[in-house]
């Protein structure tokens, strides 16, 4: 397949597809279509502290979701691959539901303690799950053994998480806005802690990039190269925990961006990781900011939980490509 447009046009017109989508973000509120040059006074308010921190922060949770995608499809060389194969949605999930367990009803409160503690407690949870995965997986010596290994701790984590929900019903509609995802709660702080860990993330990322490019013609072509194969699992697993960490403790599940967005890449070019890596990264943050965008407006004043969102348009869009391409 020639590629239809180079990697930086494409770089540039994400860029500016994000800045639209950031106008467009102001300019939808809880009613629908409210844009700010309408409004005075505490409407400015509404703009700078809720609208503007949302969709920056709906930017950044995407970009470390389709950084984690790209992570993870060339660490397991499989295009199938996602961010959450490590276990780390279950672990984030156990995480919230034993917070809100241990708050009782006050933990869905919406203050700031409540929300500060909910995205430690996913963070924590999705970090706990990775590192159980690679105690099992005994180090990151046997991909397939790390695969396996994520299925099973997913499995385990997400059968404890239904058992403290089974135990405590009061904590299942808090954790249900958590698995559905949702970007209503993204603050200053929040996009601030994300931004800082996507800058470490896709630099970490970009510097092990020409490995990732030889670990994908094969585990021994890799080594006599002269890649070190256990460090440079050991890095992109860092990477791929970290960043997906970081975003589902700010904005819950939310699936498909990380599957989606390297795949979007590659059906217009044809890069190497060096450049597939930040591609992706800059293709999730314009989905996941598109997919708040729509949960806002299409049924205003309802919103739609944005992990719904993206499920639909993501499912729709590989069952498309699975047409295109019959396996």
């Amino acid at each position: 397949m020639k590629p239809r447009v180079s990697p930086a046009t494409l770089a540039a017109l994400l860029v500016l597809a994000t800045a639209a989508l950031v106008v467009l973000g102001l300019c939808v509120g809880s009613v629908g279509w409210e844009p700010p040059w309408n409004g005075a006074g505490p409407g400015d308010a509404v703009v700078w502290d809720i609208r503007l921190p949302r969709s920056v922060g709906a930017w950044f949770a995407g970009a470390l979701l389709g950084l984690g995608g790209a992570v993870a499809q060339g660490l397991f060389r499989n295009p199938l691959a996602d961010p959450y194969l490590l276990g780390s949605a279950s672990g984030a999930s156990l995480g919230v539901a034993l917070f809100l367990f241990a708050m009782g009803g006050a933990g869905a409160s919406g203050a700031w303690w409540a929300q500060l503690g909910l995205a430690v407690g996913g963070f924590a949870g999705a970090l706990g799950a990775v590192l159980v995965t690679l105690v099992l997986a005994r180090g990151v010596q046997q991909t397939l053994r790390l695969l396996l290994a994520g299925v099973v701790v997913g499995m385990v984590f997400g059968a404890l998480t239904s058992l403290v929900m089974l135990w405590a019903p009061e904590v299942l509609r808090p954790l249900q806005g958590f698995l559905l995802g949702s970007t209503a709660f993204i603050g200053w702080s929040g996009a601030a802690l994300m931004a800082v860990l996507l800058v470490l993330m896709i630099v970490a990322a970009i510097a092990l990039s020409p490995g990732i490019d030889a670990l994908s013609l094969g585990e021994a072509t890799a080594a006599s190269l002269g890649v070190p194969l256990h460090a440079l699992r050991l890095g992109l697993v860092a990477v791929m925990a970290l960043a997906t960490g970081a975003a589902v403790a700010q904005v819950g599940l939310v699936a498909f961006i990380g599957l989606v967005a390297p795949h979007l890449v590659r059906s217009v070019v044809l890069p190497t990781y060096r450049w597939l890596l930040p591609l992706a990264t800059l293709t999730g943050g314009v989905l996941l900011l598109a997919a708040d965008v729509g949960s806002r407006w299409l049924l205003a004043p309802q919103e739609l939980p944005v992990g719904l969102l993206t499920a639909l348009l993501g499912g729709g869009y590989l069952l498309w490509l699975m047409h295109r391409r019959p396996l």
